[in-house]
């Protein structure tokens, strides 16, 4: 009896243990999950430094983000303005009012678009700076250079009969009607009409980029500015300048044909031969 009952206390006693181990056991595993699931070793105060990196290293990469932007709007800026700086250095001192323009042969008034046959008010302000120049003796011929694209529009017909109302005799008008943007009308009045030297005349926000556009086809040129009121024509015709330089730069760059060229004219020196008569 004491042997079973010695044994059954032994069996208790190992079952007992055995209890135990798994108890540990499973606690200690228990443990070691917990203790995966974050980082090892650290304290709380280290842990706090950890995260506090972590952000400072987040918004080092966001200042860099934000440099890069600054950088690339900045370079955009340049690559704007940069043609438009040429154009203002290109013409230089060669832009002045009626009265300042030296004598030159020839004007050239670039096209400014018709209302109902007739020039739209920017261009008759064109107009009646060329009859002033030629009344004042500046000039001796006016080359008119703009669109005829399409049969029921001609703007070098509507300025030569404006400009014959403002006095201009007929015969010292010529027409460019393949003048269709500002170089095409600077290459067209030098290699067709043989113009070396020349008054430009055209709004301020577009002289400048006119002289420097026949500068760069070979002109002698010096610009007239018409003044006009800073209403919103105005204002949609600096901004289209500046947009309009890119281009101008390229084709001063490049130097390109115009879309037509054509024959050689004497349209210019007949005019100067009649009045040299």
């Amino acid at each position: 009896m004491r042997g079973r009952n010695g044994g059954s206390g032994a069996a208790g006693e190992r079952r007992a243990a055995l209890g135990r181990w798994l108890k540990e056991h499973r606690l200690s595993v228990r443990s070691a999950r917990r203790r995966s699931a974050r980082p090892i070793g650290l304290r709380t105060s280290e842990r706090s430094a950890l995260r506090l990196s972590e952000r400072f290293a987040l918004r080092l990469r966001t200042r860099r983000v934000q440099r890069l932007l600054v950088q690339g709007l900045v370079a955009a800026c340049v690559l704007v303005l940069a043609p438009a700086t040429w154009m203002r250095v290109e013409a230089g001192e060669r832009v002045g009012t009626t009265a300042e323009a030296p004598a030159r042969e020839v004007a050239v008034v670039f096209g400014a678009g018709l209302w109902k046959g007739r020039p739209t008010p920017y261009l008759a302000h064109r107009l009646d700076a060329a009859a002033e120049l030629y009344r004042t003796g500046k000039v001796k011929v006016v080359l008119v250079t703009g669109d005829n694209s399409r049969v029921e529009y001609d703007e070098p017909d509507a300025m030569r009969t404006y400009l014959t109302g403002r006095g201009v005799p007929d015969e010292r008008i010529v027409s460019d009607y393949a003048g269709f943007d500002s170089w095409d009308s600077c290459v067209r009045a030098k290699k067709i009409f043989g113009v070396d030297r020349a008054v430009l005349v055209s709004q301020g926000f577009h002289i400048h980029r006119a002289v420097a556009l026949c500068r760069s086809a070979g002109i002698d040129a010096y610009g007239v500015g018409v003044d006009e009121p800073r209403d919103a024509t105005w204002y949609y015709g600096g901004a289209r300048e500046l947009a309009a330089s890119g281009k101008a730069a390229l084709d001063a760059l490049l130097r390109p044909d115009p879309r037509f060229l054509g024959p050689e004219e004497q349209g210019v020196t007949e005019a100067l031969a009649t009045g040299a008569r």
